[in-house]
C-alpha cells in the first residue's frame, strides 16, 4: 500500500511539472478567400516545462476543433524528450515563444469565437490563486458579414510578455494595427480559465495608485507595481467597422516585476509628435533616446507603415549605445495608403540594467493625407460659374468635394488639418456622393447664384473609405454684371395709405451688345406676402436707376420689388435679365413686461453687416440712435409699462464687389408699441409630508419670487389635486397672498392623491405647474387586525378594532367564524368595534379562538383594490 501511494505522489509530481508552462499569449487570424481564414497562435511559455508542445487544440467556434502544429523554431527534442518538428524560440531566460498557424472554412456568415484552452498555466502567478492548477485560456471573435466584407483581425507587434520595477510605472502596448484600416478600441478584463469562464479569485494586481488602460491609444499604465512576482492581465481589442464591432482579440499578458535597487532611471525617448504624411512626399521623423544613469540603450520600433508591402517605411535599428541613440524613421507613403485611421508606432528604449531591463515607449500616430487637388480656377458663364482642377495624382481617388461660400477667406490647408475647417463657413455644393469630374457647374444648387457677390470655392478629392485630401487653393469669381443689381427697398414713409418706399438698382455694365443692342427698358415689379409679383411700372432709360413707389400701406405690408431688363429693340424684344428680389425690412414688435422685443424680417440679395436700432424721443418725437446689432432681434429694456414707444431700423450692408453703391443703407417701417407683464412667475417647487394619525397632506412649496428672474410679483398660488396619477387636475383651493406658501389637505378617508402648485400675478399671468407629488396609499400604515382582545367591560382593549394610523379604506367584509365554522359576526365598518357577542343572539362568545376572512377596499393612485386577509383572533376576558 506504501509502495503505491508513493508511486501515486511521484505521478502527481511529474505531472505538475508538465502542466507548469504557459504564461500569455492571444489569438489573431487574416482573410484567405470567401469564408477561409489563417489563424495564428502565440503563446509563450516556461521553457524548462516538460509540457511543452508541438500542437496545440484550437476551437474554430463552430463546433469543429483542430490541432495546429508549431512552425517556429528548428526541429528537435523537447524539455519531455518529445521530438517535434519545430520547438519554438528561446527569447529570455525561461521564455519560449511558440507559433501555430492553421486554415478554416466555415459555412456561411455569423458571429464565431474561436478559442485555444491548453492546461496549464505556469506556477506562482500573484493575482491568479493556485494558478498551476488553472488553465490558459484566450479566444477571438470573428465576425463574417457579407455587407461590411472581409475581415483581418489586428496584428500585434510588441509581446505579450514584459518586465517592470516595484515602485516604477510600468507601460505596456500590444503593439496593434488592423491591416483592413478599422477602428480599434482598448479594456482590461478578466483572464479566463477552464471553459473560458473567469478565474474564481482573479484580481488586478495591486497598484500603489490605479492600473487602467487609454480606450484609444492602448496603453496600459501601472501606476505604480507594489510587490515583485509574476501578474498577468487580459487587454480586449475590438475591431469597429462603421460603428459595428467586426471582430475581437483577447490578449492575456504576464507582467514579470522586480525589485529595482539604487533608484534607477529608465531611459526616456524624447517627445516624439503625432503627425501626418501626404502621399507622395517624404516624412523624416528623427528619434532619440537617452539614460541618466549611462545604461546601454537598445531603441526599437515597430508598427504598420514597417511591414507594408507598397513604399514601407524604414527605422533601422541602430547599434546599442551607452547614455544615448539615435535613429531616424522614414516614410514615402503611397496613394494606397491614404485613410481615415492613423497609422501607429512603437518606440521601445530598454536599458541593460538589472535585475531588469527598464524601459520606454512611446506611441505615435501618423495620418496618410491624399494631397489636394491644383490649379483650381473658376470662371462666370452666364448665371453660373465654371470650376475646373487638375486630376488627383492619386489613382484610387473615387470623386472630389466642391465648396462653396460668399467671399474670400484667404485659407491654405495644411497643419494635418484635411478636408475644409466648418469655421470657414463653406457649404458642400457637389451634393453627398463624391463628384466624379475634375469640372463642376455651380448654378447655385437649386437657389440661383447672386450678381454682386463673389462666390468662392475649394475642392477636396475622396478616397475609398471616405478620407477627404487637404484642400485645393481657394479661388473666386463672380457673375457678369450683365442684369440690374439691386441696392434698395427702404421704407421712405409709414402710412396705411401714403406709405412709400426707394429702389434703386446698379445698371448692368458687361452687357453684349451684339446680343444686345438695345434700346433698353426696366420693368418693376412688386409683390405682398406670398403674392406672385405684378408689373406696377417700367422706365426707358438704362441710366434710370430710381424709383419711390407711393401710396402703399406700408404699416402691415411687407414688399417685395425685382427689376426686369428688356431688349427693346423694335422687332427683337426679349427679356435680358432680372435683379434677384429684394423686400422692405418689416418690424415687429412682442411687448412683455418692462420690455420691448424687436424683431424685423428682410430678404435681399447683398449681405447686411449690422443693424441701427432708432427709437423716438418723447420729448422731441426725433428718431434718436438707441444701439447697433449685429442681428435681427433686440430687446429694449426697463421700459415703463403702459407706455408707448416707437422705432425704426437701419440696415447697413454690401455686396462684395466693386462698382457698386456702398455702403447699403435701407430703413424699415416704423412701429410702436406698449409695454406690458405677459411674463408669467416660475412655478414653484412642492415637497409634501403626510400626517397619517390625523389624515392630512400637508404641503409646502417655494416662494417663486425669491429666485425667478424678472418677475417680483405674484398674487397668490392655486393649489391643484387629483385622486389618481391620471385624469385632470382640478383646483383643490388657493392662498389668499404671495407669501403664503403652506396649505393642509385634511382627508376624510385616504391620504392618496397628487398635487402641483401654480403661481398668479397681479396682472392675469399663470405659471406652469410645480414638479407633481403623489402620496400614496402606502404612506400610512396598512389595514392590520390584532389577534386578541379582552371584550370584559374594564374600559381597556374591550373591543376588537384595526391597528390605528391606517388610511385609505373606504370599506371593508368581514367574517368571523368559530372553530365549528358557525358565523358569530360580520361587518362593512372598517372601524369593527366588536364588542365579542354573537351578532344572531347577543350572547356573549365562549373564550377562545376566533377565525376571520377580510375583504379590504382600499383607495389607491390606481382606484379602488381589494386586498384580501385572514387569520384569528382570540377573546380572553
Amino acid at each position: 500500500m506504501k509502495k503505491i501511494l508513493l508511486l501515486n505522489i511521484i505521478l502527481l509530481m511529474c505531472l505538475a511539472a508538465h502542466a507548469t508552462h504557459q504564461r500569455s499569449g492571444e489569438i489573431t487570424y487574416r482573410h484567405i478567400s470567401g469564408l477561409t481564414y489563417e489563424f495564428t497562435i502565440v503563446t509563450y511559455t516556461f521553457a524548462p516545462s516538460q509540457a511543452d508542445r508541438c500542437e496545440l487544440e484550437i476551437l474554430w467556434g463552430d463546433g469543429i476543433s483542430s490541432m495546429l502544429p508549431r512552425v517556429n523554431g528548428p526541429s528537435g527534442l523537447t524539455p519531455a524528450g518529445t521530438f517535434c518538428d519545430h520547438i519554438g524560440e528561446i527569447i529570455a531566460i525561461n521564455v519560449r515563444r511558440n507559433v501555430y498557424t492553421g486554415s478554416h472554412t466555415y459555412t456561411g456568415a455569423d458571429t464565431y469565437t474561436i478559442s485555444v484552452e491548453d492546461p496549464n498555466r505556469n506556477a506562482g502567478v500573484i493575482n491568479i490563486p493556485n494558478s498551476v492548477d488553472v488553465p490558459f485560456y484566450v479566444q477571438t471573435t470573428l465576425v463574417i458579414n457579407p455587407f461590411l466584407g472581409p475581415n483581418n483581425s489586428v496584428q500585434l507587434l510588441l509581446p505579450p510578455i514584459d518586465n517592470g520595477c516595484v515602485g516604477y510605472t510600468f507601460i505596456h502596448n500590444t503593439g496593434a494595427f488592423d491591416p483592413d484600416g478599422d477602428s480599434l478600441s482598448y479594456k482590461l478584463v478578466e483572464c479566463r480559465g477552464f471553459n473560458g469562464q473567469p478565474i474564481p479569485g482573479y484580481t488586478l494586481p495591486a497598484a500603489s495608485d490605479f492600473i487602467t488602460i487609454n480606450l484609444e491609444s492602448g496603453d496600459l499604465v501601472w501606476e505604480t507595481p507594489t510587490m515583485q512576482g509574476e501578474f498577468n492581465l487580459a487587454i480586449l481589442i475590438e475591431e469597429w467597422r462603421n460603428g459595428i464591432l467586426i471582430g475581437t482579440v483577447t490578449r492575456d499578458l504576464q507582467v514579470i516585476i522586480g525589485s529595482c535597487e539604487n533608484n534607477p532611471n529608465p531611459p526616456i525617448i524624447q517627445a516624439v509628435s503625432d503627425t501626418c504624411a501626404v502621399a507622395g512626399e517624404t516624412l523624416i521623423l528623427p528619434v532619440i533616446a537617452t539614460d541618466a544613469d549611462g545604461d546601454v540603450i537598445t531603441l526599437t520600433g515597430v508598427g504598420q507603415p514597417l511591414l507594408l508591402a507598397v513604399n514601407p517605411a524604414s527605422f533601422p535599428q541602430p547599434l546599442d549605445s551607452a547614455a544615448q541613440v539615435t535613429s531616424t524613421f522614414i516614410w514615402s507613403p503611397h496613394c494606397t495608403h491614404v485613410r481615415l485611421e492613423p497609422y501607429l508606432l512603437y518606440f521601445k528604449a530598454q536599458d541593460d540594467g538589472t535585475p531588469i531591463n527598464l524601459i520606454d515607449l512611446k506611441t505615435v500616430s501618423i495620418r496618410v493625407i491624399g494631397p489636394a487637388p491644383e490649379n483650381l480656377i473658376a470662371e462666370p458663364f452666364g448665371n453660373n460659374i465654371n470650376l475646373n482642377w487638375g486630376s488627383s495624382i492619386c489613382e484610387n481617388v473615387i470623386g472630389y468635394r466642391v465648396y462653396r461660400r460668399t467671399g474670400a477667406t484667404g485659407y491654405s490647408s495644411g497643419n494635418c488639418i484635411t478636408g475644409v475647417p466648418t469655421s470657414l463657413g463653406y457649404q458642400l455644393v457637389s451634393g453627398t456622393e463624391p463628384w466624379p469630374d475634375n469640372s463642376f457647374s455651380d448654378d447655385g444648387q437649386n437657389q440661383s447664384l447672386i450678381h454682386g457677390l463673389e462666390y468662392c470655392y475649394l475642392v477636396t478629392a475622396i478616397f475609398p473609405d471616405g478620407s477627404e485630401s487637404y484642400a485645393s487653393n481657394e479661388t473666386c469669381a463672380s457673375l457678369k454684371r450683365d442684369v440690374p443689381i439691386i441696392t434698395n427697398s427702404s421704407v421712405m414713409e409709414t402710412s396705411t395709405t401714403s406709405g412709400a418706399v426707394y429702389i434703386a438698382w446698379s445698371k448692368p455694365t458687361e452687357l453684349d451688345m451684339s446680343q444686345t443692342p438695345g434700346p433698353f427698358k426696366y420693368i418693376i415689379r412688386r409683390g405682398t406676402g406670398s403674392e406672385p409679383l405684378q408689373v406696377i411700372d417700367s422706365l426707358s432709360s438704362l441710366n434710370d436707376t430710381i424709383y419711390v413707389n407711393y401710396n402703399l400701406n406700408t404699416v402691415n405690408n411687407q414688399f417685395h420689388y425685382v427689376i426686369d431688363l428688356i431688349n427693346n429693340t423694335p422687332g427683337n424684344r426679349f427679356l435680358v435679365g432680372s435683379s434677384q428680389s429684394a423686400s422692405t425690412m418689416f418690424l415687429e414688435i412682442q411687448p412683455d413686461d418692462e420690455r420691448l422685443n424687436l424683431s424685423w424680417n428682410v430678404n435681399v440679395p447683398w449681405i447686411n453687416d449690422y443693424y441701427i436700432i432708432f427709437r423716438q424721443n418723447l420729448e422731441t418725437q426725433t428718431f434718436d440712435s438707441l444701439t447697433v446689432v449685429s442681428t435681427n432681434s433686440f430687446s429694449d429694456t426697463n421700459l415703463l409699462n403702459g407706455s408707448s414707444y416707437c422705432y425704426k431700423i437701419m440696415s447697413v450692408g454690401d455686396y462684395q464687389i466693386g462698382g457698386l453703391v456702398s455702403p447699403i443703407v435701407n430703413y424699415s417701417q416704423e412701429n410702436c408699441g406698449v409695454p406690458s407683464d405677459h411674463t408669467p412667475p416660475c412655478p414653484p417647487f412642492l415637497v409634501v409630508e403626510t400626517d397619517c394619525d390625523v389624515l392630512e397632506n400637508i404641503l409646502r412649496w417655494t416662494n417663486t419670487d425669491n429666485y425667478c428672474p424678472d418677475t417680483d410679483d405674484t398674487e397668490k398660488y392655486y393649489i391643484w389635486f387629483r385622486q389618481q396619477t391620471s385624469g385632470d387636475f382640478t383646483i383643490l383651493d388657493s392662498t389668499n397672498i404671495a407669501t403664503d406658501t403652506i396649505f393642509i389637505h385634511s382627508m376624510p378617508i385616504s391620504v392618496a392623491g397628487c398635487y402641483a402648485i401654480t403661481a398668479f400675478d397681479f396682472n392675469g399671468n399663470m405659471s406652469g405647474f410645480s414638479n407633481e407629488v403623489c402620496i400614496a396609499s402606502d404612506a400610512c400604515p396598512l389595514y392590520r387586525l390584532p389577534n386578541m382582545f379582552t371584550p370584559n367591560d374594564d374600559g381597556y382593549n374591550d373591543y376588537w378594532e384595526p391597528f390605528p394610523g391606517y388610511a385609505g379604506v373606504e370599506r371593508i367584509d368581514l367574517v368571523v367564524f368559530n372553530r365549528w365554522g358557525t358565523q358569530v359576526f360580520e361587518s362593512n365598518d372598517p372601524g369593527i368595534r366588536w364588542d365579542g357577542r354573537n351578532m344572531s343572539t347577543n350572547a356573549d362568545c365562549p373564550d377562545g379562538v376566533y377565525f376571520f376572512v377580510c375583504d379590504v377596499f382600499e383607495i389607491t393612485l390606481e382606484g379602488s383594490r381589494k386586498r384580501s386577509i385572514s387569520g384569528s383572533v382570540h377573546i380572553l376576558r
